[in-house]
């Protein structure tokens, strides 16, 4: 005879399901996003072309001084150095982050302060999609605090 009211209900297997499922589902937003290096693949002007990357991650062109992130079904392109005083930013694959080796601002994938000293979110480029390719103007940079609604909107989806 069972003490339990639940090991009989038809229930108890959908909620094992959505305990599981909602743990794999944390692990997953967690997981580390792999980090590339890589370059323009064109360069016409002020425009760079990307390839738009396969899975979430963020490739990294120093010549350029940009960041290409891929994250959640959306695809930027950030100015590589931290908006504080300009220190390149670093990824942290096992945090997800960017951090500022400086003075240790951190930001999420899609660049989204989280702390630190810096008073805003990473710096924006303008983009566009150019068949797989994402292309980045690098003479319009937008700041999140100067140019909220073209920073909300400097994305394409993937």
């Amino acid at each position: 005879m069972s003490t339990n009211r639940c090991d009989d209900c038809p229930l108890s297997g959908r909620r094992e399901f959505l305990r599981d499922a909602t743990a794999w589902l944390a692990a997953a937003a967690f997981a580390p996003l792999p980090l590339r290096f890589g370059r323009a693949i064109a360069i016409r002007g002020n425009e760079h072309a990307y390839p738009i990357p396969d899975t979430d991650g963020a490739t990294i062109d120093r010549d350029a001084q940009v960041i290409v992130v891929r994250y959640q079904g959306k695809a930027y392109v950030f100015n590589l150095s931290c908006p504080h005083q300009n220190t390149a930013l670093r990824w942290h694959p096992e945090d997800g982050q960017f951090q500022c080796p400086k003075h240790h601002s951190r930001y999420t994938p899609d660049g989204v302060f989280i702390s630190g000293r810096a008073t805003r979110s990473m710096d924006r480029f303008a983009v566009k999609r150019d068949g797989a390719n994402v292309v980045a103007d690098l003479d319009r940079l937008f700041q999140q605090d100067k140019d909220a609604g073209d920073w909300d909107a400097a994305f394409i989806t993937v």
